[in-house]
C-alpha cells in the first residue's frame, strides 16, 4: 500500500486498516457502526480497545485545512473536536489516487441533536441547545474564525451541569484571519439560522418535532442572543469619574458569562468621559474551569465547573465552621473531594457509569438532594440521596458516553442518508483537488 499519515502521538498507529480501498468498501473487524449526523463525506468509525476514531474522506486539501484549523482551535480553547491525524496519497491496487481521510477522536458523552430530540421534549432543549450555539459561535469569532457551515449536524452536544455545552465538529469551509469584521460575523449568523431551521423543518417532517414550533422563530431568536452576548464581551462603553464601579460590574458580568479579560484600555476622550475598550484577543473562556482545574486538578464543561465551585464553598463554609478557624481554598478543595465528590461518584456502579459524566453525575445528585430535602422538610444525607438517585433515575437513563445505532429510533432511522439541497457537491473539489495532487506529484 502507498499512503502517508501524520498524526499526533499517543494514539494508534492505524497501519492495519485498508487504506488502499474507499472508506466505503472497507471491511475491517475494527468497524463500528454508530449514529452519525448528515454528512456530505463518507464517514466510518474504527474501534481500537475502549478508544473510537472517526473516519472521514475528502479532498486532500480540505483534510488538510481542516487538520490545521481543529489543532489551531483546540490550542486556542475553543470546544471542537480533537483532531488526530490526515492520511493522504492513497492509492488503490491499480495505482488510482484516493481521496484522503482525516481522523478525529470520538468525544465521549457527546449526542447528536437528532438524537437529544429524540429523547427531550423540544421545550427543554430551546434554550440550552440556542445558548449553546451562540456561545460556540461567539468563541470562534473571538478567535477570528469565520465557520461558513453552522449547523446542528456540525455541532455535537454535551450535558454540562443541566444545560448544554456545543464543539464543533466540521471545518472543512471555514476561513481564519486576524479579526471578523461585523458583515462577515453577520454572514455566519445568517448562514447558522438558514441551516438550523432547514434541519428542524427535516424533524418536523420525520415527526420528530412538533409541528407547534417554528423554527424559523428560533432563527431569530439565535441572531438576538448572539447580539447581546457580542455586545457585552466586546463593546466599548462610557463612563464619568464618579461611575468607576461600573468597570467591576462589567468585569463581574463577563466572568459570569464564564470569560476573564486579562487586559482592558481606558481612555479619556472628554473632560469627565472615560470610555472603557475591551479587545476581542484578550477575552478567554473557561474562566471557571481554569480556577477548578487548580484547585482539584479536574477538567470538566464550564456550567459543571461553576456548580461544582459552588458546592466547594458551601462545603468550605460548613467545615471551617466545624473546625472553628479558616483554611486555605487548596485544602477545602482537596477535603471535598475526598470526603464528598469521590464518594458520591464511587455510588454509581461501574456499569451506570456510562450514562453520564462524573462531574454531570454529581450535579444531578446535588439537584434531587435539595429538592427531595425541601420534601422531606429536613437535610437528607448526601450519599443515601446518591443511592436513591441511581435507583430511581440513573438506572433509566439512556446511555451516553458511545451513542450505539440501538439507541436511534424509527424517527430518526428515517433521516439517515438524507442530505439537504444546501449542501455542497463535492464533485467539482474532488476534480480540483485531483487536478492538483497531479501537479504536486510532478
Amino acid at each position: 500500500m502507498r499512503f502517508q499519515l501524520t498524526a499526533r502521538t499517543g494514539h494508534p498507529d492505524f497501519l492495519d486498516l485498508p487504506w488502499n480501498q474507499p472508506l466505503s468498501e472497507w471491511d475491517s473487524d475494527r468497524l463500528v457502526e454508530m449514529p452519525m449526523g448528515i454528512h456530505r463525506h463518507v464517514v466510518r468509525t474504527v474501534r481500537y480497545g475502549d478508544r473510537l476514531y472517526h473516519l472521514k474522506e475528502l479532498p486532500r486539501r480540505y483534510a488538510q485545512r481542516e487538520w490545521r484549523f481543529l489543532r489551531h482551535l483546540a490550542d486556542e480553547g475553543v470546544p471542537c473536536v480533537r483532531v488526530v491525524g490526515v492520511v493522504s496519497r492513497r492509492d488503490t491496487p491499480e495505482g488510482d489516487r484516493l481521496d484522503a481521510v482525516l481522523i478525529t477522536e470520538h468525544l465521549e458523552y457527546s449526542v447528536p441533536y437528532r438524537l437529544l430530540f429524540l429523547r427531550q421534549e423540544h421545550r427543554t432543549l430551546r434554550d440550552p441547545m440556542l445558548d449553546a450555539l451562540v456561545h460556540l459561535l461567539a468563541r470562534l469569532h473571538l478567535n477570528g474564525f469565520l465557520w461558513g457551515d453552522c449547523s446542528l449536524s456540525n455541532t455535537l452536544f454535551r450535558r454540562d451541569a443541566g444545560s448544554l455545552s456545543a464543539y464543533l465538529v466540521d471545518t472543512e469551509t471555514g476561513e481564519l484571519y486576524e479579526e471578523l469584521s461585523r458583515g462577515q460575523r453577520q454572514m455566519d449568523i445568517d448562514l447558522a439560522i438558514e441551516k438550523c431551521a432547514g434541519e428542524l423543518f427535516d424533524l418536523q417532517a420525520s415527526g420528530v418535532l412538533s409541528a407547534d414550533v417554528d423554527p424559523m422563530e428560533l432563527g431569530i431568536e439565535l441572531q438576538g442572543r448572539y447580539d447581546r452576548l457580542w455586545q457585552e464581551l466586546t463593546t466599548d462603553e462610557l463612563f464619568a469619574e464618579d461611575e468607576r464601579y461600573r468597570i467591576h460590574e462589567r468585569l463581574r458580568r463577563i466572568n459570569e458569562l464564564g470569560y476573564d479579560v486579562d487586559e482592558l484600555e481606558l481612555v479619556q476622550d472628554d473632560p469627565g468621559l472615560t470610555r472603557m475598550k475591551l479587545k476581542t484577543h484578550v477575552l478567554e473562556p473557561g474562566r471557571y474551569r481554569r480556577i477548578l482545574r487548580q484547585l482539584t486538578g479536574m477538567d470538566v464543561q464550564d456550567n459543571q465547573a461553576r456548580r461544582l465551585l459552588n458546592d466547594i464553598h458551601n462545603f468550605g463554609a460548613w467545615l471551617q465552621q466545624e473546625e472553628g478557624r479558616s483554611l486555605p481554598e487548596s485544602v477545602i478543595a482537596h477535603r471535598w473531594q475526598e470526603r464528598s465528590f469521590d464518594p458520591t461518584v464511587a455510588v454509581v456502579p461501574e456499569e451506570l457509569r456510562g450514562k453520564r459524566e462524573p462531574a454531570e453525575i454529581f450535579h444531578e445528585v446535588l439537584d434531587h438532594w435539595h429538592r427531595w430535602s425541601a420534601e422531606e422538610g429536613a437535610d437528607l444525607d448526601l450519599f443515601h440521596a446518591a443511592q436513591r438517585y441511581v435507583d430511581e433515575v440513573l438506572t433509566s437513563l439512556p446511555e451516553e458516553r458511545v451513542v450505539t445505532p440501538n439507541d436511534a429510533t424509527e424517527g430518526d432511522k428515517d433521516l439517515e442518508g438524507y442530505l439537504p439541497d444546501h449542501l455542497a457537491d463535492t464533485d467539482r473539489l474532488r476534480a480540483i483537488e485531483v487536478g492538483e495532487e497531479a501537479a504536486q506529484d510532478r
